[in-house]
Order: C-alpha cells, then sequence, then structure tokens
C-alpha cells in the first residue's frame, strides 16, 4: 500500500491556490503586492481610518527609514540543495509557532465590524501568534473565546493609574495569553500628522477602550471621575460645537460606553457614564513618567513572561535581560511615535549581539512580506511581527482579507527560505544574508 504524497510547503500550496483560479480569469481579491495592498486598503477605508493605519509620526521619515533599511541587506540564494520539504515552526515561549507574529493594532473595528475577532480567527487557523492590543475593540475574553485554539499575547500600555494593572493583566492570565508585552514607547503621543491634520483621534470617539469599560477598577473611576465632575472639583470644560459629526461622535462615546450603563445606546446618551469614560481613558492610558524602577512591579501583577516593546538601543536591550525581563522587541511602533528614529532592523544586529540568545528577540517595523521577514531572522531575530499589512487585509475582505495576507506573507518567507538553501528555521543565519556594498 503506498503512502500518501507528502503535503506541499505552504508557498507551492498558495501560489496553486492562486493560479488555478487564474484559469477562469479570477484574480486575488486582496492584492499580493504592498504597494498594491496600501491602494486598495486606502480605496476601502474612511479617511480616518485609513490615515490612522498607515500613517506615522512627523514627515513619516521613520517610516520610509524601516522600509529602506531592509533594502540594506541581500538575500543570497544557494541552489543544488534538496529543500523539497521545508518546516517554518520555531519555539518560542514553550509552544511550536511560526515565526510570524501579529503586532497589536488598536481600533481595529475602524477597518471592520468584526475587528480582533476576526484577526483573532484567521491567525489561529494559521498557526500564527496574535498580540492583543490594550486598545483593541472588543474584551480579551471574547477574543479568546473567538478563537480558543489560537496563541494569544497581551500588550498593555503602562497606564498612569496602577490599581489599572493588575485588573488588566489577570484576564490576560484567565484568558490563556502567553506572555505579556509591556509597550514603553507611548508615554507620550506621537506627533501624527494625518490624524492631527483630520482632527481625528479614535479614543475621542469611545473606540478602542473595551479592556477598560468591560473592567470593574475602571469602571469606579469614571464612577469617581463623574461624582467630582457633579461637585465641582473638575474644571468644566466647553462643549464641542453642535455639528453633525458632533451627533455622531456622542452616539459613538454612548454605544461604546453602554457596558458601563448597563443599558442601550439609547438611554446611554442620557448618562455621564461614556463622556467621563473617555475622558478617563485619555487621563490614565500611559504615563510619560514610567522608568526602569517602574517595571519591577509588572512580577506582582502576573505570572507570564514579560517582554519589552519599544526597544531600540543595544544598552537597553542589554539592560532589559540583565534586569531579568523575557524576551525584547525591537520596534519604533512602525513610525508612528518619532519622526526620524533610528530604523529597527538596521540596530537589529548589534541588539542580538548584547542579547545573547539569553531571551527571544522579536522585531517590527518595516516588514511588509516573506523576504523581509527571512531577512530580519538571518539577522538573528527570533521571531518577526507584522502590523499594517493585515490592518489592511481586514478592511479589504474582513477575516478573509487577513487570512489572505498572512498566506502571502508565509508563502514568500517559505518559497525565500528554499531558494536561498535552507529548509527549516534552525538552518537560518547570517550566511543567508549579505551587506549591500555602497
Amino acid at each position: 500500500m503506498s503512502s500518501a504524497a507528502p503535503t506541499p510547503p505552504i508557498g507551492r500550496t498558495v501560489q496553486s491556490d492562486i493560479y488555478r483560479p487564474g484559469i477562469s480569469g479570477q484574480r486575488p481579491v486582496v492584492p499580493i503586492g504592498a504597494d498594491a495592498l496600501e491602494a486598495a486598503a486606502a480605496a476601502a477605508l474612511s479617511a480616518e481610518a485609513f490615515a490612522y493605519i498607515a500613517g506615522a509620526a512627523g514627515a513619516e521619515r521613520t517610516m520610509a527609514a524601516n522600509r529602506a533599511a531592509f533594502s540594506a541587506w541581500q538575500l543570497w540564494p544557494r541552489p543544488l540543495r534538496d529543500v523539497a520539504e521545508r518546516d517554518l515552526s520555531i519555539d518560542l515561549f514553550g509552544r511550536r509557532s511560526t515565526p510570524l507574529l501579529l503586532a497589536p493594532l488598536g481600533v481595529m473595528e475602524m477597518a471592520h465590524p468584526d475587528a480582533d475577532l476576526a484577526v483573532a480567527r484567521a491567525a489561529a487557523a494559521l498557526g500564527i501568534p496574535v498580540t492583543l492590543s490594550n486598545q483593541a475593540s472588543f474584551p480579551m475574553e471574547a477574543v479568546a473565546a473567538a478563537a480558543p485554539t489560537g496563541s494569544c499575547f497581551f500588550q498593555p500600555h503602562w497606564s498612569a493609574s496602577d490599581a489599572l494593572h493588575a485588573p488588566l493583566l489577570r484576564p490576560a492570565e484567565e484568558s490563556g495569553c502567553e506572555a505579556i508585552v509591556v509597550t514603553l514607547d507611548t508615554h507620550l503621543l506621537g506627533w501624527r500628522t494625518r490624524d492631527l491634520e483630520l482632527a481625528y483621534l479614535p479614543f475621542t470617539r469611545g473606540l478602542g477602550i473595551a479592556q477598560y469599560t468591560s473592567d470593574p477598577v475602571f469602571a469606579e473611576l469614571v464612577r469617581e471621575r463623574v461624582r467630582k465632575s457633579v461637585a465641582g472639583e473638575l474644571p468644566v470644560s466647553l462643549p464641542p460645537r453642535m455639528t453633525a459629526k458632533t451627533v455622531q461622535a456622542g452616539i459613538s462615546i454612548a454605544r461604546k460606553g453602554a457596558p458601563l450603563t448597563g443599558t442601550g445606546t439609547r438611554e446611554s446618551l442620557r448618562s455621564p457614564l461614556p463622556r467621563a469614560a473617555v475622558e478617563t481613558f485619555l487621563d490614565v492610558f500611559s504615563t510619560p513618567s514610567l522608568t526602569w524602577a517602574d517595571l519591577a512591579k509588572a512580577r506582582q501583577w502576573t505570572s507570564l513572561p514579560i517582554i519589552l516593546k519599544g526597544i531600540v538601543h543595544p544598552d537597553d536591550a542589554e539592560r532589559a535581560v540583565d534586569d531579568g525581563l523575557d524576551g525584547v522587541w525591537v520596534s519604533n511602533h512602525g513610525g508612528r511615535q518619532i519622526d526620524q528614529s533610528v530604523p529597527t532592523v538596521a540596530v537589529l544586529p548589534e541588539i542580538v549581539e548584547r542579547v545573547a540568545g539569553r531571551v527571544p528577540v522579536i522585531l517590527d517595523s518595516g516588514v511588509r512580506g516573506g523576504a523581509d521577514a527571512l531577512i530580519a531572522l538571518a539577522l538573528g531575530a527570533t521571531a518577526v511581527a507584522i502590523g499594517r499589512p493585515y490592518a489592511y487585509g481586514l478592511g479589504i475582505a474582513g477575516e478573509a482579507g487577513v487570512a489572505a495576507v498572512l498566506r502571502h506573507v508565509l508563502a514568500e518567507l517559505d518559497l525565500s527560505l528554499g531558494l536561498a538553501g535552507a529548509t527549516s528555521m534552525r538552518e537560518v543565519g547570517p550566511h543567508l544574508v549579505r551587506a549591500v556594498r555602497r
């Protein structure tokens, strides 16, 4: 009895899934190339949503530098090696995983109503860990229920209120999250030009605060704010000018604040709690006073591995390891926080050298495809995270759009691995790349 033919690696499978319908003239709904994908998302999304997802800080030079930095490296093909069978799996925090992760993106309801639920389902089907943002559109319990077989990390921003940390991290453990990704580089909100030009910040409409409105500690902070306001203990702000946009914002705030009132949107419109929730969130979601000394508190709040995200300096990476943190995430927030920042892949080799294999090193910012991912992995990254591409896929075609983008990235990674003469992540190293000679 003959054995079944081996399952083709994902690169060949995805190619076949695209080329076969092409015989009938059917082209992919979700574009393949990075530029075409972004253009399709721009056409599908509202101006505000596209600006928020696609935009970066200042003149957007950091975002451009992130992409350009990958061009400083070339993959080095090695033919005449048996690469018929290829394995993309890695070990990450005790679990077999792909080397591709999903970076945390907040307010995905701007791209699609199913938001984080769709993202989690698509990622779980492909074995890709998803990093759930603290500014997600659904509570983490709902996301976990939507993708019970998925792998999830949780990304909190360091709040100005220590009282919020344990209540936000406890559900992460209960929901099966496997690591905590503490984001360090949003202690101040970056000068995001596109958002400023539209005068649009989604949180002011109650979007992206579901983790907070579902938390009892935050709810008590909101009620205390209302009490102080009624007592005249808070400064009185001028009401916004009444326009159609004002009405839309009010309805959005009421709808997103309904968990605090326990009523529907109509009743929530009459309650001060939803508006107070927005103001409370804006006050507490981050703190500019965060220092290394504060990080020691995190061990009191969670037993999960702690990864520091927003590391771009080798000294900071080394200190993170020396201080007992469990992972380093090299990121400049996709260029969204500071203009003219150093690009992540440019500093990756030095950070990897300093970390010296003691903890995993994850990289994001500028990754647009599988070849980018392979370059970063060859330079020493344990895993690579993408952000904007899957958000674009979500905006174009919901869950199916996310799945398509992820399959495309994995397919290119798989094929690039084989064309470089390797068959597994264990064979990936600096020998696969060469610095461009200027």
